[in-house]
């Protein structure tokens, strides 16, 4: 263990800092050296900036677009979503003349679909309240559905070069790092002051590439496993200087982590499977499914699925084979989903039934394997059916 020593605020490490890194000499603390800190960061982002799609033209519809597919996304995913959503939706009124099924289904896989309705209501907003341009003044961009202060702040800038600093997880870390900020970045006293910061070390002139280059050092350098030996900022890291990087930023109480256990059923009758729409309220509003729902106390996931059927369809089904447990993971839970092939007690139809009642859709139909590709489905339903449709996939016999 190592001894420490406290002066003032900072708790300092008397040994080896923890990151390994070995501190610049002749620190320069940031406060006091602001305009030297904007350039350096702004020369190394000139330099190494990663060639995005939206980079191009910053065209406000695809910065946009970019910022709200990279909300709980992966930058190598979002960019292959962005393409493909701009051969699809190449710019505004494409968009907004969508159906929200088209615009659902070009998300399926990004997750959060309350965002993809929400890019389809303020482009059909901007169309008829703007005369289909894109607003620049923050407050009309705050308006539009489903943009919240972050996302004002990065198309006011990004876009539109306001002055305005962007504040992502990504910003948050580097500031806590360079400033030294003590306490978790959520709360309020430590996000006011990284807010205030971040306004600080705004140059004039230079939000555009001063807040991309702020996000991109804290996801390309300033990470969780921080580079410090290629950062551009080191000479003015005060986190750096302590030896206390890894310490920073202070972190938050994690979110537990909930277990679900859930069921569906793949019900088939004369070589089609059923499917329904959701209802649209909640986290997967308006996509289609299988039926199912909670596994309840007591209950086997056989009996669940039986009587989830019953609920939300009005059918009487049975289970004829197992099709496995799929797991998914979410921000604060973790699903298993339970799956089983079904056929109805009684079918003595020409053709599949229509279902008794719809308690928790608002359309059904029952459709060849293969069509269910051209359904937005939420993701642990997708990755079913596309073991339902794989040529050679074990699920296929249970038919």
């Amino acid at each position: 263990m190592r001894s420490r020593q406290t002066t003032g605020q900072h708790t300092l490490p008397s040994l080896v800092p923890v990151t390994g890194a070995v501190p610049p000499p002749g620190h320069r603390p940031p406060e006091d050296h602001l305009p030297e800190l904007q350039q350096a960061l702004l020369a190394w982002f000139d330099a190494n900036a990663r060639p995005l799609p939206w980079r191009r033209h910053y065209t406000p519809y695809e910065v946009w677009i970019s910022e709200i597919m990279l909300q709980q996304t992966q930058m190598e995913r979002g960019v292959n979503y962005f393409l493909r959503w701009m051969e699809r939706f190449p710019d505004l009124p494409a968009l907004a003349a969508a159906s929200e099924e088209e615009v659902l289904h070009a998300w399926e896989g990004l997750g959060y679909y309350s965002r993809a309705r929400n890019l389809l209501a303020a482009a059909r907003l901007v169309m008829q309240e703007h005369g289909g341009v894109f607003p620049s003044d923050p407050e009309a961009i705050r308006a539009l559905p489903g943009i919240g202060p972050y996302t004002t702040a990065a198309i006011a800038s990004i876009a539109f070069n306001l002055p305005v600093a962007c504040i992502d997880a990504n910003v948050e870390r580097v500031i806590a790092r360079v400033f030294d900020v003590d306490s978790p970045v959520k709360s309020g006293p430590a996000a006011a002051r990284i807010a205030e910061l971040a306004r600080r070390i705004l140059p004039e002139g230079e939000a555009r590439r001063h807040n991309q280059a702020m996000m991109e050092l804290g996801a390309l350098v300033c990470g969780k496993k921080p580079r410090c030996g290629q950062c551009p900022l080191a000479l003015f890291c005060t986190a750096l200087h302590l030896g206390i990087v890894h310490e920073r930023p202070v972190p938050g109480k994690k979110a537990e982590i909930t277990p679900i256990e859930v069921v569906t059923g793949v019900l088939s009758s004369h070589d089609r499977v059923f499917v329904q729409k959701r209802l649209p309220q909640g986290a997967w509003g308006g996509l289609w499914e299988f039926p199912g729902g909670r596994v309840e106390p007591g209950e086997t996931p056989e009996q669940a699925v039986v009587r989830e059927f019953a609920e939300e369809t009005g059918f009487t089904v049975r289970v004829t084979a197992p099709l496995g447990i799929i797991r998914h993971g979410y921000t604060t839970y973790r699903v298993r989903l339970h799956c089983f092939a079904l056929e109805l007690v009684t079918d003595d139809t020409p053709r599949p039934p229509e279902p008794p009642m719809l308690t928790a859709a608002t359309a059904c139909r029952w459709l060849e394997r293969g069509e269910l590709e051209s359904l937005a489905m939420p993701a642990a339903h997708r990755k079913l059916a596309d073991r339902l449709t794989a040529p050679k996939g074990p699920l296929l016999t249970a038919f």
